[in-house]
């Protein structure tokens, strides 16, 4: 059974936050990409890099925490 931890809200906020951050930043950069705007490409990249860290926050704090020791 997974501990009830008090800061469960942060935890939502962030699998969710990198969740839509993945999903903008592969919309954005296939847009840039079909429209070949380079802008478009770079904040697409951008919102990937940020979704793909706060999931990994997420998940090294969750093997942290039920780490036996």
């Amino acid at each position: 059974m997974a501990a009830q931890t008090s800061d469960g809200h942060l935890f939502l906020v962030k699998k969710l936050g990198g969740l839509i951050s993945v999903i903008i930043g592969c919309l954005l950069t296939a847009v840039g990409v079909t429209f070949e705007s380079t802008d478009t490409i770079v904040i697409g990249v951008l919102f990937l890099m940020l979704g793909a860290v706060l999931l990994v926050l997420k998940i090294m704090r969750r093997n942290q925490e039920s780490s036996p020791g």
